[in-house]
């Protein structure tokens, strides 16, 4: 596939997990991909690599999101390499979970500041850039279903997401007039090493079993959507949230109760 060729892309957080999933995508139908990561340039490299190995292009950047100078410097670094810029994918993210009266006010904070501050630094400091070249654009911020579940043990998180809804949909609005389109994306339980931080593979394994799709979901489903977002056949929507969840937000205890009700029939 070739959708996206000619198109300059930055992703944020891509080293691994659901950024390197949605690199690869976009490298896979046709962009030039900038893999931002934090630390690991290994792994970053390793992204870079599959990016190339698909027909795409791309090129690792080093930057902290919670720096709002060093977003700008990367940016203005992406677009000078590349020659401009016409997708950006806010995607870092960083959580640290226990109960509020419990939590460690620097974690907290930590977490504000990446998954909140960066995600605002990422759109701004693209946007202005698009905004300059006067073509247009595509921003896609990958929030999270904690945007509006209350989800305990994890205050932080759920506020920095709530934030990024209120913000890409602010942003759809102010933008709209330089043709710059931006959305959301609710990914569902993923498969990532970052669930691995939360949870063991045998807890994985068994309760993504009870999922409506009975598993977890891939990365590379996650880079799907930014790239059906990002195509020109989409270019109507703008302001809206895409959910790739397998069902989880639907009632799903709930269908269990079908299935047992199903099973006593017989």
């Amino acid at each position: 596939m070739s959708q996206l060729k000619g198109k300059r892309a930055v992703v944020s957080g891509a080293a691994r997990g659901i950024g390197a999933g949605i690199a690869v995508e976009l490298a896979s139908q046709g962009a030039t991909v900038a893999v931002n990561y934090l630390h690991d340039v290994e792994l970053a490299e390793q992204v870079v690599a599959e990016c190339k190995a698909v027909g795409g292009d791309a090129q690792a950047f080093q930057a902290d999101v919670s720096e709002h100078d060093k977003v700008e410097a990367m940016i203005d670094q992406i677009a000078d390499r590349f020659g401009g810029l016409d997708i950006v994918v806010s995607n870092a993210a960083y959580s640290d979970r226990h109960l509020m009266l419990e939590s460690d006010l620097k974690e907290f904070q930590r977490t504000i500041d990446v998954s909140m501050w960066g995600a605002f630094y990422m759109v701004r400091a693209g946007a202005a850039k698009m905004v300059e070249a006067g073509q247009g654009g595509n921003i896609v911020v990958i929030s999270s279903p904690h945007a509006h579940l209350a989800m305990p043990g994890a205050m932080a998180y759920n506020m920095a997401k709530a934030a990024n809804d209120q913000m890409a949909r602010t942003a759809a609005c102010e933008l709209s007039q330089h043709r710059i389109r931006c959305n959301l994306i609710h990914p569902g339980w993923i498969n990532t090493p970052g669930e691995r931080k939360f949870f063991t593979e045998e807890t994985l394994a068994e309760e993504s079993s009870k999922l409506p799709w009975r598993r977890l979901g891939e990365p590379r489903e996650i880079g799907r959507g930014v790239a059906f977002l990002c195509r020109e056949e989409s270019e109507y929507i703008t302001g809206s949230t895409l959910t790739i969840d397998g069902g989880i937000q639907l009632p799903w205890r709930d269908m269990f109760r079908i299935e047992e009700a199903q099973q006593a029939k017989q």
